[in-house]
């Protein structure tokens, strides 16, 4: 094979190589790696936040889910203050978007 018919072969290979690798749109349901590493990172500061605020006892018992800066909150509270609480600190944290407070107070029978 001649040299310039090689590089023709070459740069056919680079550029279909290159397209294949070309970022496709995301779906909505789907988070880049930088996103998803976001909120983990956010996920951590208010599960601090709300250990801080609240109490280590309660944070403990609040899960915590981040999506795209959009934090949910589910677990048991010992009343709708520290549910309250639990909101208000994870609202106070740098880069959090939104609160969705889905925390269920205990029953106390």
């Amino acid at each position: 094979m001649n040299l310039s018919r090689r590089n023709a072969m070459l740069g056919l290979i680079a550029t279909l190589a290159l397209a294949a690798c070309a970022t496709k749109e995301e779906p909505e349901t789907s988070r880049t790696t930088g996103e998803f590493t976001s909120d983990a990172a956010l996920t951590a500061k208010v599960k601090s936040a709300i250990a801080t605020d609240v109490g280590a006892r309660t944070a403990a018992a609040i899960n915590i889910e981040t999506y795209r800066g959009v934090v949910q909150l589910t677990g048991f509270a010992d009343s709708r203050e520290q549910a309250a609480r639990a909101e208000a600190a994870a609202k106070k944290v740098d880069g959090v978007r939104s609160v969705r407070n889905d925390v269920r107070i205990k029953s106390t029978s």
